[in-house]
Protein backbone atom coordinates (compact mmCIF):
# COMPACT_ATOMS: atom_id res chain seq x y z
CA UNK A 1 0.00 0.00 0.00
CA UNK A 2 1.50 3.20 -0.88
CA UNK A 3 1.88 6.31 1.64
CA UNK A 4 -0.97 8.19 -0.22
CA UNK A 5 -3.50 5.17 0.09
CA UNK A 6 -2.43 4.69 3.53
CA UNK A 7 -3.52 8.80 4.07
CA UNK A 8 -6.50 7.98 2.31
CA UNK A 9 -7.23 5.17 4.21
CA UNK A 10 -6.17 7.11 7.55
CA UNK A 11 -8.48 10.16 6.53
CA UNK A 12 -11.35 7.63 6.08
CA UNK A 13 -11.45 6.20 9.15
CA UNK A 14 -10.94 9.27 11.02
CA UNK A 15 -14.11 10.28 9.14
CA UNK A 16 -15.97 7.16 10.12
CA UNK A 17 -15.13 7.59 13.72
CA UNK A 18 -16.13 11.64 13.78
CA UNK A 19 -19.59 10.80 12.01
CA UNK A 20 -19.70 7.90 14.95
CA UNK A 21 -19.22 10.52 17.59
CA UNK A 22 -21.60 12.76 16.24
CA UNK A 23 -24.22 9.54 16.09
CA UNK A 24 -22.96 8.92 19.74
CA UNK A 25 -23.50 13.04 20.87
CA UNK A 26 -26.96 13.22 19.59
CA UNK A 27 -28.29 9.96 21.76
CA UNK A 28 -26.39 11.66 24.97
CA UNK A 29 -27.90 14.86 24.01
CA UNK A 30 -31.48 12.91 24.15
CA UNK A 31 -30.93 10.75 26.70
CA UNK A 32 -29.82 14.11 29.11
CA UNK A 33 -33.22 15.93 28.20
CA UNK A 34 -35.37 12.64 28.81
CA UNK A 35 -33.14 12.56 32.17
CA UNK A 36 -33.73 16.35 32.82
CA UNK A 37 -37.71 15.43 32.21
CA UNK A 38 -37.65 12.97 34.50
CA UNK A 39 -36.36 15.37 37.43
CA UNK A 40 -32.60 14.07 36.98
CA UNK A 41 -31.13 17.39 36.64
CA UNK A 42 -27.73 16.60 37.89
CA UNK A 43 -27.92 13.77 36.05
CA UNK A 44 -28.38 15.44 32.85
CA UNK A 45 -26.19 18.31 33.59
CA UNK A 46 -23.49 15.81 34.12
CA UNK A 47 -24.67 14.19 30.47
CA UNK A 48 -24.13 18.03 29.22
CA UNK A 49 -20.83 18.15 30.24
CA UNK A 50 -19.84 14.97 28.54
CA UNK A 51 -21.31 16.37 25.29
CA UNK A 52 -18.97 19.32 25.64
CA UNK A 53 -15.65 16.81 26.03
CA UNK A 54 -16.95 14.96 22.59
CA UNK A 55 -17.46 18.23 21.01
CA UNK A 56 -13.73 19.04 21.75
CA UNK A 57 -12.69 15.44 20.68
CA UNK A 58 -14.85 16.25 17.54
CA UNK A 59 -12.17 19.35 16.32
CA UNK A 60 -9.23 17.50 17.58
CA UNK A 61 -10.67 14.44 14.91
CA UNK A 62 -11.74 17.23 12.03
CA UNK A 63 -7.92 18.84 12.58
CA UNK A 64 -6.34 15.36 12.29
CA UNK A 65 -8.91 14.52 9.12
CA UNK A 66 -7.50 17.70 7.59
CA UNK A 67 -4.13 16.94 8.33
CA UNK A 68 -4.14 14.10 6.65
CA UNK A 69 -6.11 14.43 3.67
CA UNK A 70 -4.10 17.83 2.83
CA UNK A 71 -0.67 16.98 4.19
Amino acid sequence: MTSQNQAVAMADALTLLLHQQHGIAAAVEELAKWVASQGGSIAAENSLSALADLDLHSQALIDAINTVRVG
